[in-house]
């Protein structure tokens, strides 16, 4: 409610259109530095650092991933999907990332 009326988010009568979003480069080497960042830090608590971001992305858990150097809190902004098809189009090398 804003000053005592219902607030909506479509103009009364208009229907607005789905808009497309697609993954810019600047934010996929973002994903990739930080995964990178992410990486290393389960690494450096003895970790292997595979086997956790596949447990991370596969279950939703962030407990998988280290706190250490805020790794969690990095991994967690974005999208498990995302990574996934980021990470799937550099291995099929449809999508070069360079760092």
């Amino acid at each position: 409610m804003i000053n005592g009326k219902k607030a909506h988010k479509e103009d009364a009568g208009q229907k607005r259109e789905t808009i497309s979003f697609s993954i810019g480069q600047c934010e996929k080497k973002d994903t990739y530095h930080d995964l990178h960042l992410v990486y290393s830090a389960l690494e450096e608590k003895g970790y292997n650092p595979i086997n956790q971001i596949v447990g991370f992305i596969r279950s939703g858990d962030p407990t998988y991933i280290t706190a250490h150097n805020n790794a969690r809190s990095i991994i967690c902004k974005y999208d498990r999907d995302e990574i996934m098809r980021i990470m799937l189009r550099s291995y099929l090398d449809l999508e070069p990332i360079t760092a």
